[in-house]
Order: structure tokens, then sequence, then C-alpha cells
């Protein structure tokens, strides 16, 4: 996932932190949050590292391109239909001690990538990573919650979740460059070492916490007791389906992104490192744009992000031959974008009833992991069919279905809160 994976928050009023000893509240937890912020790095990265190593990994594994970017489907794909189940069958397990297994597994899943000599290894490596990407995202975010005061809640969440921002500036770029200077399995080899430091980090410097509700109910009569159909509900779905549809058109071509670098635009492999690390930066500005500008005008800035994603996508396969043109939009591309994750989120906790955020969350995760696999799986369904070439134009396309169903969610929304 990326850097706006969902966040699973506990049922319930959560006790403050406070100094059992004195009765004052305990210091804000910086070092707990951070190391929190660092597994998150470290699993995007783990996630999208394959995005750039393509050249390297198809003449290795000996296959095209295209099924090196179903890497990142076989993962999302797991992620999907992994994550409910196994956090079901560990939600009596301590937290602390999941982090720390996950972390392991994350490093065994790179180590087997490293050594895997066959593609259909590969594949299995990464469907273990997958299952471990998905259990720590069930633990993570309600994980935070439990280190502070329910009103610290969004500042604990935000430090978080900014590891992820942080990978594809410089977890992704960087196993790139590493990958092009050292060769892809070393990449891989690195990233596992540093999974093995979280882990230590964690066991360390995270403060453990009591195993939070699974949202059981009270009593055999709660169970029985069908509850109300809520108003909410349509919008909710609806921009649950933007958010799978605008993760599939983004992965069709981010995912291929190396490949459209190097052949569309005829940049030196040594660049594209770089180039990625610019689009990263780009996508913290636009991240930072979303907290000062348009945190409390979502539909405003969800409109401007996709209308602004779809301009300087269609500028860039347009201009493929005018490189200063084309990098320019590729940075707008990047800046537009990192708007957009955060927005839907916000977009959809605005729509939903607090009554059923827990669930329409639960929905959101699910619909970002499976645009996220079902991106890289047309991007290479097109690149085998009809060229690389195309992926950029049915990703504008897609992005105008994204911004028309916008469009009737705001007008759904509206009627709503008249009647």
């Amino acid at each position: 996932m990326t850097n706006t994976a969902n966040i699973f928050l506990p049922t319930g009023s959560l006790p403050a932190v406070s100094d059992a000893k004195n009765g004052f509240p305990t210091p804000f937890p910086w070092v707990g949050l951070i190391t929190l912020s660092a597994a998150v790095f470290l699993s995007v990265t783990s996630e999208m590292l394959p995005t750039g190593l393509l050249p390297e990994m198809s003449r290795s594994l000996n296959v095209a391109q295209s099924q090196i970017g179903l890497l990142v489907s076989w993962f999302a794909f797991t992620v999907v239909l992994t994550s409910a189940p196994v956090a079901i069958w560990t939600r009596r397990f301590p937290r602390h001690g999941l982090i720390i297994v996950v972390l392991v597994i994350f490093a065994v899943s790179n180590i087997l990538t490293a050594i895997a000599p066959t593609y259909e290894l590969v594949v299995a490596a990464r469907v273990l990573g997958g299952v471990a990407h998905g259990l720590f995202w069930s633990v993570v975010g309600a994980y935070a919650g439990h280190l502070v005061p329910k009103a610290q809640i969004g500042r604990a969440v935000s430090i978080t979740v900014a590891g992820g921002t942080l990978a594809f500036v410089f977890g992704v770029p960087l196993g790139t460059a590493g990958g092009h200077l050292l060769g892809w399995r070393l990449s891989f080899v690195v990233l596992a070492g540093l999974m093995l430091v979280g882990a230590v980090l964690v066991w360390k410097f995270l403060p453990p916490v009591a195993r939070y509700s699974t949202g059981a109910p009270a009593s055999a009569a709660a169970a029985t007791t069908r509850p109300p159909r809520d108003a909410t509900v349509p919008a909710v779905v609806l921009i649950c389906i933007i958010t799978g549809i605008t993760m599939i058109g983004h992965y069709s071509f981010y995912t291929y992104i190396t490949p459209f670098l190097l052949d569309g635009l005829g940049v030196d492999l040594g660049l594209v490192a770089p180039l990625l690390f610019v689009y990263g930066v780009a996508g913290a500005v636009g991240l930072l744009l979303v907290g000062t500008v348009f945190g409390t005008r979502p539909s405003l800035g969800l409109i401007l992000g996709l209308a602004i994603s779809a301009l300087s996508v269609t500028i860039l396969a347009m201009f493929t031959a005018t490189l200063p043109i084309a990098l320019a939009a590729f940075v707008l591309w990047g800046m537009a974008f990192g708007t957009l994750p955060p927005l839907l989120q916000t977009r959809m906790l605005h729509a939903a009833s607090p009554r059923i955020r827990d669930t329409a969350s639960a929905f959101y995760t699910t619909a970002f992991n499976a645009g996220i696999g079902g991106g890289a799986l047309l991007g290479a369904m097109l690149i085998d069919s009809v060229g690389l070439e195309t992926v950029p134009i049915v990703y504008v396309g897609v992005l105008v279905v994204a911004l028309a169903l916008v469009l009737v969610t705001d007008r759904m929304t509206r009627r709503r809160a008249a009647a």
C-alpha cells in the first residue's frame, strides 16, 4: 500500500494516557510513533520496490516486464484476500509481538525474493509478503491510537502514516538506485536486513499496548438484532468505488513508470532513481497541501487533484519528445496525485455516519488494495496487447470516470444534508 493506506481505529472510546504514579499525562510518545512510522516505511518500500527494478528483474528472471509488474498485483490481491481472516485469527495475540513477527516475515519474504531462481518462486515470496502486509495494516493504526489520548489520535496517526510517504520519497528511489548499481537481488537483501533492524527497534522502543476490542456484540440479543439501514451507505459505497477506480488507473501506469521513463522519454537508466525521488517529494508536497489547504475542503481538493492529474498525464503522453515539458508534467502529476488518497479517505469519513465509520474504513482499504492489484494487472494487459504508449491514455480516461463519480457523490451528499 501507499502512503495512504487506511487506518483501522479501535471501536469505542480510548482511555487517556496518563502517568499512573502521579496522575499527570505522560509525554507525547514520539519515539514509539516514529518507530511505528519506520515500520510503515519498510512495509510500503517492500510493496512497491519492484516498480523501480522492472528492467533488471525482467532480464534476470527471463520474463516480460509486464510479468514483473504483476508482482505488485500478486502482493495487493493477497492483502485483499487474507487481511480480514488473518486479522481475525490473530485478534487474541499481543499487538506488540505481532508487529515484530510481521517484520520478520517481511524479512524472510525479501530474502526469498532475492535468492529465488525462478519467477514462480518470486511470486510465492511476494504472496508471503502480502499476507504479512495485510496483517500489518490491520494492527498499525489502532496501535497508534492506543499510545495517545483520544484527542491526539489524529496527530499520532499522521506521524505513523508519514512513513508511507517517505517510502516513496526515499525508500523506492534508494532501492532502485542500489539495484541499478549492485543488482536487484542485493536491494531485496538490504531491505530484508533493514526489516530485521526494524523488528529490533520495535521490540526495544515501541511500548506494548493491550489487545483492543474486536467489536463483538455485548450480548446474544445484540448479535441477533438487525441494525437499521444507514442512509450514508450509498455515498460510502460510491466513494469506495471511486477509490478503487482511481487506484486502478494510477497503478496501471505507475507500476510501469520505469520502462516508460526509459523507453517513452528516453532518459538514462541512472536518472530513473533521481526522478522517482523527485516524484516522491512532489507527492509529499501534495500531502502537505491537503493538511494546509484542502483538509477542510476535501471535495474541492479531490476535484482539483483528479483534474490536474489527468491534465499532467495527458501532457506527459503528448510531449514525450520534449523532455523538459514531459518532466515538468511528471512532477506536477506526482504533486496532484499526492493529494488524492488522503482526500479520498477524508471524503469517505465525512460521508459516513459515525455508526458505520469502522466498517466503511474496512471497505476503503479493500477497495484501495484491489485497485493497486487491478491497476498493475490492467497495465500488464495493455502493454502486452497494444503497447506501453497507450497506458497513460487509458489512465486519463479512468481519471475522467472517477471525476464524474466524485461530482455525483457530492450531489448525493448535498441532497442528504438538505433532507
